[in-house]
């Protein structure tokens, strides 16, 4: 979602901190000034466009699709207490999910309604403050451990919920209930069906590959690896996407064995015929460099799309078995 294009109807804040023992709960909607409205817009923005957000379909016996039946804006304050009270109950009985304020927000974006839940977990920092005792003035630092993130930092917990058709856009982060890692968002509180993100679907490809290749090739050889890479960096700077029968073809070309062994690790994951599409370019950003050491501790870096050209760096295998890089038409040196 484009920030300039997102519409914030209206706000509230709900504090859900489980060393209190029972959630403090607003009456009344944020007095939202440019500067807050601002502050929620790039949070939905950067939320929506991560490549770790899953889209979810809530189950037939879900809670939260029952408060938001019938919703109409005047019942939205109700609603989102409701909402922070449910999410309260599972925080307190597991301690390890940390405490936060949820932002819910109702807005508007392309013309459709949306909810937003907008946990944002405290962090510590030290601020100061300042002590007045008659007349004179001391000031301190303390620790303030209930401090929100700043609209710089990207939140790991949020969700926002399509009105009309009742989807999720979820973002979540496992944490322990009962001894297990479990993503609690979306198997605890809103009970939906959370399928693998961008993310992790292009890592665990990519984890796939890899391992095959440690069966069937030497985990030093250094060209093979680079080769893979490439194929990879390719698809996703030609295409925008990443397409798991076509890598297949490429990576493995005729080797029938580990286009079977490739075909086993995905299908475990339902990745079989999937395309990729990641949104973020830090998400595919690994894929565009390779970065080598030597053995003698000298460090190269080398952009995917200079690899394969030899007017550019060159490798040699020597006869005794050494391999030399040349690097080669530098028009200038600089040194970090």
């Amino acid at each position: 979602m484009d920030r300039d294009d997102i519409l914030i109807k209206k706000a509230i804040i709900h504090i859900l901190d489980s060393s209190m023992g029972m959630p403090v709960l607003s009456d009344k909607e944020l007095a939202c000034g440019p500067d807050l409205y601002d502050f929620f817009k790039i949070h939905l923005e950067k939320v929506t466009g991560s490549d770790d957000i899953k889209t979810c379909h809530f189950r037939e016996d879900a809670k939260i699709p029952m408060m938001l039946e019938g919703f109409v804006p005047e019942n939205f304050v109700q609603v989102s207490q409701a909402m922070a009270e449910e999410l309260y109950r599972i925080m307190n009985t597991n301690i390890e999910i940390p405490a936060a304020d949820l932002a819910v927000l109702l807005f508007r974006y392309k013309e459709k309604d949306y909810i937003g839940l907008l946990k944002m977990n405290y962090k510590s920092s030290y601020t100061h403050y300042t002590v007045s005792d008659l007349g004179e003035n001391t000031n301190d630092i303390i620790m303030q451990k209930a401090l929100l993130p700043s609209q710089s930092q990207r939140l790991s917990e949020a969700a926002v919920i399509d009105l009309e058709t009742m989807e999720i856009l979820l973002l979540e982060k496992k944490y322990d209930v009962n001894g297990t890692k479990v993503n609690y968002m979306s198997e605890l509180f809103l009970q939906c069906h959370a399928p693998l993100s961008q993310k992790a679907r292009l890592n665990l490809v990519a984890k796939a590959v890899e391992q095959v290749n440690n069966k069937y090739f030497d985990k030093e050889d250094v060209d093979r690896k680079m080769e893979v890479k490439k194929i990879i960096h390719n698809e996703l700077e030609d295409k925008g996407a990443l397409n798991v029968e076509v890598i297949k073809e490429k990576v493995f070309k005729d080797n029938e064995d580990m286009k079977k062994d490739f075909e086993e690790k995905i299908e475990k994951y339902h990745l079989e015929d999937v395309e990729i599409k990641p949104q973020n370019k830090q998400t595919v950003r690994k894929f565009e460099r390779q970065h080598l050491k030597t053995d003698t501790g000298i460090e190269i870096t080398i952009p995917m799309d200079q690899y394969g050209n030899n007017e550019n760096v060159e490798f040699f295998t020597n006869p005794d078995g050494t391999i030399s890089v040349m690097i080669k038409n530098i028009g200038k040196l600089t040194s970090n």
